[in-house]
């Protein structure tokens, strides 16, 4: 039963799944007032507690504390109230890099009542405008540097109306930084309900075709009174680094929610190279750090080299499974156990983890406390340990996909099915094995092949293709497209070149493919369809680029 809302504008609400189509959800430990507004938890309450004078985020050359984003958030806020009419329940998109900017516009925008749809920098026109349509919304917030596919965006958008720009650098001197100085000091919020949307997480599937996933207030405290809590023992002296966007919900709670929640201090970077990252851990000795397992293989090698990051004190691997070689050289190096765990949009966050004092190389650990996991056949029949299924797991939170039919897909019988095929031991720890659908785990990002493929055949050159995950030795897995080129055009590095370019261009530049096979034919069943696993065996023939 959902408790109060204060939407005005109820399309969310409207538009979530019918109850018998959501999971359970296993709330108990986890209690918050009726009214419940997640940005005031993490900015004004703080503040309350004694925590204004301490640093809360730190990036583009200086830190803001608590009561500082406390007021920076409150302007923001009354601007879109005041200014633009923005209503309790309306969707308000966010494009950005990892800035403070870009934490107090979120946070801004959800003190006004609005429910949030963070967007990652690279993404293009095509990828905006299914956001926009999607979600149908009608404003947006974005950093000055990155209008023009905004832009492009709002000219073909049947709801997108509005851009208003902001600085994300340290000059804060766009027309929504200039408007909201000019608002009056001193707190200012919309109350929101602990059930009502606060965020919306976008999320392509195997489809390629974005999923919208419905995240209430309550989940955004949830996950930080659950896993950071457990799992981190966060304190306000814990100072946050990391690599992932703060549109992955899993960028947005180890970079915001996390340390706000807790009093600690959060290092954004525009940029989050390792290299970028080794050198903010050492200069601000950051003692937690969230990013992939490929960026910590790197970070191995910066160490041989003499980089120092001995203050770090919890390293969290998520986004796609961590090798055992990498924990047990990391251990060997530092002393310490990286944490892998998984989690996902849907979830929110991590809700399988490893602990510190109980992390083993392969494993994915166990569930949080409030968390049920079991591995089930086709069925929905719980197997025997050591048998290979798919995983299941119920929680405090859980899949609300916004207006999608997939809901019935993930959620079954009342627990969630992230897609996962795992193997739980006769100790009760999880053991990822792959993924069950055709989506590509790359360095951290999940994209999906179908995705990859429509950009490909936009090319007038490339008469079909087919993209799967291919091995790779610094990255995991890479983008590999099997390319059938149009009659008398050349099969060569140039071309190859030239269809990554051409990736880039259309879809996010991250989704391009690193590997290039040209092929007089792709292998098919009789009935037609590709036989992809073919297509993992050795090439007889390579056109490519990396």
């Amino acid at each position: 039963m959902l408790g109060l809302t204060t939407h005005t504008d109820t399309f969310c609400r409207d538009n979530l799944p019918p109850p018998d189509r959501q999971p359970v959800f296993l709330l108990d430990g986890f209690d918050y007032p009726e009214t419940l507004n997640a940005a005031v938890e993490l900015t004004d309450r703080m503040v309350e507690r004694g925590f204004g004078d301490r640093i809360a985020l730190i990036g583009q050359g200086r830190s803001r504390t608590y009561a500082e984003l406390a007021d920076w958030t409150s302007r923001i806020a009354r601007v879109l109230v005041e200014d633009h009419g923005i209503r309790p329940g309306n969707r308000i998109l966010i494009r950005a890099p990892n800035t403070p900017a870009l934490v107090a516009c979120w946070l801004g925008a959800t003190k006004a009542g609005a429910v949030v749809v963070n967007t990652m920098p690279m993404l293009r026109k095509k990828e905006l405008l299914q956001h926009t349509e999607k979600a149908q919304i009608t404003l947006a917030l974005c950093d000055m540097r990155m209008l023009d596919e905004m832009q492009a965006c709002m000219a073909e958008s049947a709801h997108l109306t509005r851009i208003v720009g902001f600085d994300g650098t340290a000059a804060l001197d766009g027309d929504l930084d200039r408007a909201a100085m000019a608002k009056p000091a001193g707190p200012f919020w919309v109350e929101t309900g602990r059930d009502d949307v606060a965020l919306l997480g976008f999320t392509s599937g195997s489809t390629g075709v974005p999923k919208a996933t419905m995240h209430f207030h309550r989940d955004l405290m949830i996950i930080a009174d659950g896993y950071a809590r457990e799992v981190l023992d966060v304190q306000p002296d814990d100072i946050f680094v990391g690599s992932p966007p703060l549109a992955f919900t899993f960028g947005l709670g180890g970079l915001a929610i996390f340390p706000l929640r807790f009093g600690a201090s959060a290092v954004l970077l525009e940029r989050a190279s390792p290299a970028e990252m080794i050198g903010i851990i050492q200069s601000h000795r950051a003692t937690i750090c969230f990013t992939a397992p490929t960026a910590y293989r790197a970070m191995l090698a910066a160490m041989e080299e003499g980089a120092d990051l001995s203050s770090l004190r919890c390293a969290v691997s998520a986004g796609e499974t961590l090798p055992a070689p990498v924990f047990d050289a990391w251990l060997a190096r530092t002393g310490l156990p990286l944490l892998d765990g998984i989690g996902g949009t849907e979830m929110l966050h991590i809700y399988l983890s490893n602990r510190l004092g109980d992390a083993r190389p392969g494993v994915t650990g166990r569930p949080l406390t409030g968390y049920q996991a079991k591995i089930v056949d086709d069925t929905m029949t719980e197997v025997p340990r050591g048998t290979p299924g798919h995983l299941a797991v119920r929680g405090p939170v859980g899949c609300r996909y916004l207006d999608d039919d997939r809901q019935t897909a993930y959620v079954r019988d009342g627990w969630n099915l992230p897609g996962d095929t795992f193997v739980q031991d006769q100790d009760g720890y999880f053991h990822f094995s792959a993924r069950s659908d055709d989506m590509i785990v790359s360095s951290g990002y999940n994209i999906a092949a179908p995705e990859v493929e429509s950009a490909l055949l936009a090319h007038d050159d490339v008469a079909e293709c087919a993209v799967i995950g291919a091995a790779d030795e610094a990255r995991g897995i890479i983008v590999q497209a099997h390319i059938v080129l149009r009659p008398g055009v050349s099969a060569d590095a140039a071309k190859a070149v030239e269809l990554q370019d051409f990736v880039k261009r259309t879809i996010a530049p991250y989704k391009y493919p690193r590997s290039v096979i040209f092929a007089a034919a792709l292998p098919r069943t009789e009935s037609g369809k590709i036989q992809r696993f073919r297509l993992k065996q050795p090439p007889s023939a390579s056109g490519g680029a990396s």
